[in-house]
């Protein structure tokens, strides 16, 4: 990667960068569609079955564009370090704002799937499509828990980028590939959770690079990114989705792997070096309007897939047809076109909690910080292993989640905030 280092070229200044802004609305956008279009649904009377039409033989290369986290997780890094060079104050009170903003938006969706498992069973809702649902609500919150770890190590990881700038990401991506020698050669699958942390900080670090001008030679990154997840591919244990798919042996994602983090080389190579033109384009009505409701529709657009299939494949029976055949490709219009429906109220009524109340919020200390950055974490993580299926689970990872919240707030003493 160092071919692709030059000196450094200051990018802009401490202002919000639009391209940053589209990067997270283009990847957030083609995660939703991905998330509605692949689902392959048929319900027999008892129990939901659910395939992924990417699972279609040769329909994987798609995953080396559609799965975008590595997008997400590189704009992440970039405005990370314009937002943490920008606040005034100390890296605690930083982490602070960035939990807030992070953990708020979840609150509305914990009130709404704390009960309605319980009020829907009540109704006669089957079971199983009903925890189907419940859980897959939790387990989307994936992302966010592995973010948050990136949000935390963001004041060292500004103060390591500082110091050794491209060596912090060829580092993480040597540890990546220890971990994978490790993970293949011992035949211990767990060991392959370490890449959560080396490959996605790897591409987070990425996005401190482009903040200053690092990433000089896109061209060849895209190349090298992409041209070594081939050769992984080809040559190695790797399979090619780069998303999970039902029935194979290992995925690219979970955890992520080496050929996973070449192919988020070549995506940051590859629109990297289509800034200039994604930049004139008129987009920036969608960015104003889009911004602000990023989050939520994160978090809902798995209901409103629930919502839908509830209706249209529970009740009326409506399967889905061979993906990729011209019954799939002639419903798939209508089908979006429902899903777009709800989710339109559903904007409408948690879109308002994007933006955590303006509070005298108190100034925090590292202790405080991390406390309660452990404390969102861990309710983040619970809910990806649970959901929000019944059980205990959950409450105690609201509670968390609460918890981390309240640690942040003002300290009132006689009616009067301090």
């Amino acid at each position: 990667m160092t071919v692709l280092l030059d000196r450094p070229v200051r990018q802009a200044s401490a202002r919000r960068d639009p391209f940053i802004d589209v990067l997270r609305i283009f990847g957030m956008a083609l995660v939703v569609l991905q998330h509605w279009s692949i689902p392959v649904l048929a319900y027999d009377g008892a129990r939901l079955a659910t395939g992924n039409a990417l699972a279609t033989p040769g329909v994987w290369v798609i995953t080396w564009i559609s799965q975008v986290m590595p997008l997400v997780f590189f704009a992440g890094g970039a405005a990370n370090a314009i937002s943490f060079r920008r606040a005034a104050g100390t890296a605690p009170m930083w982490l602070g704002v960035r939990l807030r903003r992070l953990a708020w938006p979840l609150l509305p969706l914990a009130a709404v799937w704390l009960p309605l498992p319980h009020l829907l069973a009540t109704l006669g809702v089957p079971e199983q499509p009903l925890e189907t649902g419940a859980k897959l609500t939790g387990q989307l919150l994936w992302f966010l828990a592995v973010y948050l770890i990136a949000v935390t190590a963001t004041p060292l990881l500004m103060r390591l980028h500082e110091r050794f700038g491209a060596r912090v990401p060829l580092v993480l991506g040597l540890g990546a590939v220890a971990t994978d020698l490790l993970r293949f050669g011992t035949g211990v699958d767990s060991l392959g959770y370490l890449n959560i942390v080396f490959v996605w900080l790897a591409v987070h670090q990425l996005g401190f690079l482009y903040r200053d001008g690092l990433l000089r030679r896109p061209g060849v990154l895209a190349l090298a990114g992409y041209g070594t997840a081939a050769l992984l591919v080809a040559f190695g244990p790797y399979p090619g989705s780069m998303i999970g798919l039902p029935g194979a042996e290992m995925s690219n994602m979970a955890p992520p792997t080496l050929a996973m983090l070449a192919v988020s080389a070549g995506q940051i190579g590859l629109f990297t070096l289509l800034r200039p033109w994604i930049l004139r384009l008129p987009l920036d009505r969608l960015v104003t309007w889009a911004g602000p409701r990023i989050m939520t529709v994160y978090l809902w657009h798995m209901p409103a897939l629930f919502a839908v299939t509830g209706i249209v494949v529970v009740l009326a029976g409506v399967e889905t047809p061979q993906p990729f055949s011209g019954g799939w490709f002639a419903g798939w219009p209508l089908w979006l076109a429902l899903l777009s429906l709800v989710m339109a109220g559903l904007l409408r009524a948690f879109a308002r909690f994007e933006e955590p109340p303006a509070l005298p919020y108190r100034a925090l200390g590292w202790g405080a910080a991390l406390a309660a950055s452990v404390l969102v974490g861990g309710a983040l993580l619970t809910l990806t292993v649970t959901g929000f299926a019944p059980g205990v689970a959950p409450l105690l990872a609201v509670a968390a989640l609460g918890g981390g919240l309240l640690i942040t707030l003002p300290r009132v003493r006689n009616n009067q905030p301090v």
